[in-house]
């Protein structure tokens, strides 16, 4: 017996200096999404990398600190900033083939070569924009590389004559006008007129400046205060136009404590007049991970650096904190999430550019210096058939798509959300309640409920007049018969 409770008084004293510490491998999860709570959810995979191509597999040389990048059609063009010259590329069905590569401009003028340029974008006639950054212009070229023009500097008052210009990114839309960001310019977006005329800004942030950074004002000394003039609108770092016009931008400049909620706004549509219309009806507004931490020496929220929006009114923009690709529906909810740091097939080392080709994604690395592919999976598929379905008003397919999503992924909110949006425009309005109420989703589900209400009402409403004048007739005539009664007591 005392041999049994020295035995047991041993493995105590073990159990005590050394507890059981379960170890877990680390999970890796290449594709998530957020439920309600905010608890990240492993998803099948929404896309798949197919290939990564480099400059010397095309016979073109490695491309060098690639920048910018732009899909027309079955085109790509690269601005292969390191070598100085743009590439371009067709992508067939079965091979991606050098269409050119150039690296000066001439027509009218002597040929010029390129310096550092940063960004490209094609118009539907194969005229080029390019920002041609080391040269301080923003040039118009047509198919032949003739320069059509060149825009330079804006002569405005509010512009540092001694300051360069940087112009770092282009689009132009279909009137011929020309929009750009330039390094160092914060008042917005630069417009040019179809002319080459600088016509003004757009799109400037709100700037914000605090009772704290006006006390510190009075206080300072002039070294001091000209510090505080950097408190300045938020620096745009990229801008693409969707299929209607609009434009998206993304920012990385931003106070973290004001991403959830909704104030730092690292991505913005912005209509004509620079107004931010991207729709939020998500349950957390469009900033990447809404949740971070620092591993593996990566720290930080998410920094998006470039953004492509798709047909059906989706758009992805690229993370440069971990290397992933947040997919978002035309509503503001996050579809999914996937990619990484890495250096294997899908990963990035220092993604800096990301287009679209149909539903394809293409993904510019500009340290590994190669051009990533990207197909749509079936779940994938199935998620943006769904969404195109909705858009064109063909609810009852929409609703097919999700149901067959749900199969494959029982967690996925949007699922259960886009069904109930779909019984929803169908008019099935109790069922959609059923729905929005399993996922918490308040708005429409308040929308569903007084829509249901009304056409409640409208189906019982013969019942409900009768009912009606019965509460207000029945005591009427109650009180003509008692009083009836009574005279005839009386008499």
């Amino acid at each position: 017996m005392k041999s049994k409770l020295k035995i047991f008084f041993f493995c105590f004293v073990l159990a005590w200096l050394f507890p059981t510490v379960t170890v877990h491998a680390e999970k890796t999860i290449y594709t998530y999404n957020y439920d309600f709570w905010g608890i990240e959810r492993e998803s099948p995979d929404s896309y798949r990398a197919e290939v990564t191509v480099m400059g010397h597999s095309l016979g073109i040389g490695d491309f060098k600190d690639p920048q910018g990048l732009f899909v027309r059609g079955n085109l790509i063009y690269i601005c292969d900033t390191g070598n100085n010259r743009i590439v371009v590329l067709k992508k067939d069905t079965e091979a991606i083939t050098v269409v050119e590569e150039f690296g000066e401009v001439g027509g009218e003028t002597a040929a010029t070569a390129l310096l550092g340029p940063q960004d490209i974008y094609a118009a539907a006639n194969g005229d080029m924009y390019i920002a041609d950054t080391g040269n301080q212009r923003i040039l118009h070229i047509d198919a032949g590389h003739r320069v059509v023009k060149e825009m330079r500097k804006p002569e405005d008052e509010t512009v540092d004559k001694l300051s360069d210009f940087l112009p770092v990114k282009v689009v132009a839309d279909r009137s011929g006008r020309t929009f750009a960001l330039a390094k160092n310019y914060n008042k917005g977006y630069l417009v040019y007129g179809s002319d080459g005329i600088f016509t003004g800004y757009v799109g400037a942030s709100e700037v914000k400046f605090n009772m704290v950074d006006y006390l510190w004002k009075m206080v300072s000394t002039k070294e001091q205060r000209a510090q505080l003039e950097q408190f300045v609108p938020t620096e745009y770092n990229n801008i693409a136009l969707d299929k209607d016009g609009f434009i998206y931008t993304t920012t990385s400049v931003f106070d973290e404590n004001e991403l959830l909620k909704d104030e730092a706004k690292p991505i913005r549509k912005l209509n004509s007049m620079g107004v931010d219309i991207l729709i939020k009806n998500g349950w957390y507004p469009p900033i990447g991970d809404i949740s971070w931490g620092n591993a593996g020496g990566v720290t930080g929220p998410s920094k998006f650096v470039d953004i492509t929006a798709l047909d059906n009114d989706t758009y992805y923009a690229l993370d440069r904190t971990r290397g992933r690709i947040f997919g978002y529906d035309f509503q503001g909810n996050l579809l999914y999430v996937f990619g990484g740091l890495g250096n294997k097939l899908g990963y990035f080392q220092l993604p800096a550019a990301i287009e679209h080709m149909g539903h394809e994604l293409l993904v510019l690395d500009s340290k590994s210096a190669g051009l990533t592919f990207f197909s749509p999976t079936e779940y994938g598929s199935l998620i943006n058939q769904a969404l195109a379905e909705y858009k064109r008003g063909n609810y009852d397919i929409s609703s097919e798509y999700w149901e067959k999503v749900l199969m494959m992924d029982g967690n996925n909110d949007l699922a259960y959300i886009g069904i109930g949006r779909s019984l929803l425009r169908q008019g099935k309005y109790k069922e959609a309640m059923t729905y929005f109420e399993l996922k918490y989703d308040d708005n429409n589900y308040s929308k569903a409920f007084q829509l249901y209400r009304k056409q409640w009402i409208e189906a019982n409403i013969g019942w409900i007049f009768v009912l009606f004048f019965l509460a207000v007739l029945l005591p009427a005539a109650a009180g003509f018969v008692r009083k009836v009664k009574k005279e005839v007591e009386e008499i």
